[in-house]
Formats: structure tokens, sequence, C-alpha cells
């Protein structure tokens, strides 16, 4: 089990960003949550299988289709045991 947050600059919000981690991460068997920042930033926290996990991050390195990631900061965290995926 690992946990990564990760936090997602460029033109991130209003591009179903939120949504499209949340379907991936579901459909992989991730838990965490993802969210806007009022920084115009996303962050998100991932739990789960490491390979999963990477999965989900190198997902945020490029995003949606009609997303323009200009940054990406990987946080490795211990693992919480978290339940679920939520959209916050």
């Amino acid at each position: 089990m690992t946990r990564k947050r990760v936090v997602v600059t460029g033109r991130v919000q209003g591009v179903f960003f939120r949504d499209t981690a949340r379907r991936r991460a579901e459909a992989a068997g991730v838990r965490g949550w993802v969210t806007n920042r009022s920084d115009g930033a996303v962050e998100a926290v991932f739990e789960g299988e490491p390979e999963a996990v990477d999965e989900l991050v190198e997902f945020c390195r490029r995003g949606p289709s009609r997303a323009e990631v200009a940054s990406i900061e990987i946080i490795e965290e211990e693992p919480e045991g978290l339940r679920g995926f939520d959209v916050r």
C-alpha cells in the first residue's frame, strides 16, 4: 500500500479533471480524494497498490484532453487506510 499527494497546476479546473480522476481511481481500486484549490490548482490524494497509484499520478501529468498541465508536485505520505474516492 502506498499514498501519494499530488498538486497539479495549469489549466486544470473546469476541464473535468476531478471527475476523470475519480472514474480512473475507482476503476483502478485506488482510494482517496480530489479537489479544486482556491489558487487554481487541483490537489489529490491517491492510496492503493503502488502500480495503480502510479497510474493515477501519470494521468495527472497530462490530465484530461482539455487540460493544460503546467507542473505537478508529488509528495509521498504514509497511508491512512482511506475508503472510497471522493470529489471534494
